[in-house]
């Protein structure tokens, strides 16, 4: 995360603005600095969620042609 406010209520709140490419690299900060298991599963469940969105997407728009 971008801002320095630790906590999980900070990061609760922006959790839903997030991009995939944001969670990516929050996940990855997390993992090389506090480790903290509920954030880094809080941001993989975010993360993959996102990630399944916009590849259930890509899919869709195949389907399309």
């Amino acid at each position: 995360m971008k801002k320095r406010d630790n906590s999980y209520r900070a990061l609760s709140r922006v959790l839903p603005s997030m991009t995939e490419e944001e969670l990516k690299a929050a996940l990855t900060e997390e993992l090389e600095g506090l480790r903290r298991v509920v954030v880094v599963e809080r941001l993989h469940q975010r993360f993959t969620t996102a990630r399944a969105r916009r590849e259930r997407s890509e899919l869709m728009k195949e389907l399309e042609r």
